[in-house]
């Protein structure tokens, strides 16, 4: 096998902003307040945020801010306030359709503020815009690790709390939305705040998988758990789809695997091979029986890929599929994903009626359509929204076009919009980070029984709705 193919398989200049015309006026400062801290106005640094990892929209910020702490942002807040300025948060810049960016606002560039504080046995003090990568390196030199962490490590800490946090062990473990314990946050009209279930939890509740709408995410305290010191991967290959659902089914009720996810991929000639992907955590000297493991499936055994890796080498194995994809050009070109969650009573049906309807170039040659079971009583986060079932499917058309195409990204964003359309028709629901645009009318229905309370938090904590305007949420 080509070691592409198992690769694809195992898968700035500050100007005080007081100083800086375009921003506020000698006249304006009288009486309204002036933004503490840096913005840079540098054409090259507000060009890096004009665009996102999706590479499908852009918007051009009026100067972008590189706060050292949370008070750098609160004065931002309280300026843009009286100037009735548009602020985006930015972590890693890994969203998928401008919903990181800003036209003729200020995109706050979360970089710097990375540190990691404080680690305990059952907890860890982060700033919100370390990335998920560095936060594992520290806790693991403390035989810690986060209870969920997602695919691609290189996302922001702050990021994904905002739209859920969503990875392999999220059926023992829920989102990472589920294992924050407290955070601290700047409010639309310039508060700092801290919030958990306990103090002020009605802006806790808000922020997490709030889409950014109430509050930018400065800190965060997580759970820890003990980290497996290894981690036994099984890749198996099924003849049809049907197959691959019915051991997806069976070996989530009867949980042998600690991490379960599965795949459709690109055969090469137009067709699909149809991929469950399951790990069996453990410490050394423990290792699993794969006899019992695999006992009864329906895979062809003679193609299965088993692996054994330390927990770490584990966790960063999606860099490797990144490095692959920069190597051929291909990181960089427009990224037009569906993320998506089915019923699990019908999710067969809807998936397999999509993908008969699908071209064998829909996701490209790198790409892939991701189809897992998950159970849902580990979710909590009160705006995460799932399908209301016991088991509900992940399904997701990661797609990666060969080349550069603007035309072929717009016909897929399209395509994503139909897609949709139909799943949500079925009773599915979307992960909020697809690529396609949303109307706030999309957004209520999307929050369903949530929406009241969110419509209320922006109202209370962002007046002026000068946060998060790429999601078009208000």
């Amino acid at each position: 096998m080509p070691s592409d193919r198992r690769m694809f398989l195992s898968a700035g200049l500050g100007v005080t902003a007081a100083l800086a015309s375009g921003l506020t006026t000698s006249a304006q400062a009288v009486d309204r307040p002036q933004l503490s801290g840096n913005v840079s106005l540098d054409p090259e640094v507000r060009a890096a945020a004009a665009h996102d990892f999706g590479r499908l929209i852009h918007r051009q910020p009026r100067g972008v801010l590189r706060p050292a702490s949370g008070a750098d942002i609160a004065g931002l807040m309280r300026w843009a306030k009286g100037e009735g300025v548009k602020v985006a948060a930015r972590g890693q810049g890994h969203s998928i359709y401008g919903r990181a960016l800003v036209s003729d606002g200020i995109v706050v560039d979360m970089g710097a503020m990375n540190s990691i504080r404080d680690i305990k046995a059952d907890r860890v003090v982060v700033d919100a815009g370390a990335s998920w990568k560095d936060l594992l390196d520290a806790t693991l030199a403390q035989g810690l690790t986060p209870p969920v962490l997602t695919n691609y490590l290189g996302l922001s800490v702050g990021g994904t709390i905002a739209v859920g946090g969503i990875g392999a062990a999220s059926s023992r473990h829920g989102m990472q939305t589920d294992n924050v314990i407290a955070l601290d946050v700047v409010t639309g009209d310039g508060n700092e705040v801290s919030c958990s279930a306990a103090k002020n939890p009605d802006l806790f509740d808000s922020v997490r998988a709030g889409l950014g709408q109430c509050g930018i995410v400065t800190r965060a305290t997580l759970r820890l758990v003990r980290a497996p010191e290894r981690i036994r991967r099984f890749q198996l290959f099924y003849r049809d789809f049907p197959s691959l659902a019915a051991d997806q089914r069976r070996v989530l009720s009867e949980g042998r695997f600690d991490q379960l996810q599965g795949a459709v991929l690109p055969d090469g000639s137009g067709g699909w091979r149809y991929q469950l992907d399951g790990a069996v955590a453990y410490r050394s000297g423990s290792a699993s029986d794969d006899g019992a493991v695999l006992s009864g499936l329906s895979d062809e055994r003679g193609a299965a890929v088993i692996a054994d890796l330390t927990y770490h080498e584990d966790a960063l194995a999606f860099g490797k599929f990144e490095d692959l994809l920069r190597s051929k050009g291909q990181w960089s070109n427009p990224q037009p994903w569906l993320l998506t969650f089915l019923r699990g009573s019908n999710a067969e049906r809807v998936a397999g009626d999509i993908l008969a309807s699908l071209k064998g170039d829909a996701v490209g040659p790198f790409g892939r359509i991701t189809f897992y079971p998950l159970l849902t009583r580990a979710f909590h986060t009160p705006l995460v929204r799932l399908p209301e079932e016991d088991i509900v499917f992940v399904f997701n058309l990661i797609r990666i076009p060969p080349s550069n195409d603007a035309a072929a990204a717009e016909r897929m964003v399209v395509e994503n919009r139909t897609l949709f359309d139909r799943i949500r028709e079925a009773g599915g629901v979307q992960y909020p980070v697809s690529a396609f645009a949303m109307s706030p009318f999309d957004w209520e229905i999307h929050f369903g029984s949530g929406w009241p309370k969110l419509r209320e938090a922006k109202q209370r904590h962002d007046p002026g709705h000068l946060l998060a305007p790429g999601y078009n949420v208000f």
